[in-house]
């Protein structure tokens, strides 16, 4: 069964391309990541600063591995430079 997260960030105004910078850099290490099989960023036309990515994995377990990796950590720590206005929220879809 495929898992989709949606994952909901909010960028400080003026921090849009480096948020979209680090978004490239932590996609690199996602294709490497086990059972991770597609992300993609979207911006939210309605709302500057407004970002959701997509990320499909073989399977939540997957998913969850690759939060407690070590990996996640070193390329997710530019995300702390005071880019966000919020924390990020995630949400698990899972196909029928």
């Amino acid at each position: 069964m495929t898992t989709t997260i949606g994952m909901h960030y909010d960028v400080l105004p003026g921090k849009e391309e480096e948020f979209q910078r680090g978004f490239q850099a932590v996609q690199k290490h996602l294709q490497k990541a086990e059972g991770h099989v597609d992300s993609k960023l979207y911006v939210d036309t309605q709302s500057p600063g407004r970002y959701l990515i997509f990320s499909q994995w073989k399977s939540k377990e997957d998913f969850e591995r690759f939060l407690r990796s070590p990996e996640f950590a070193n390329v997710t720590a530019w995300g702390k430079a005071e880019i966000l206005r919020d924390r990020p929220r995630h949400k698990i879809y899972q196909s029928p």
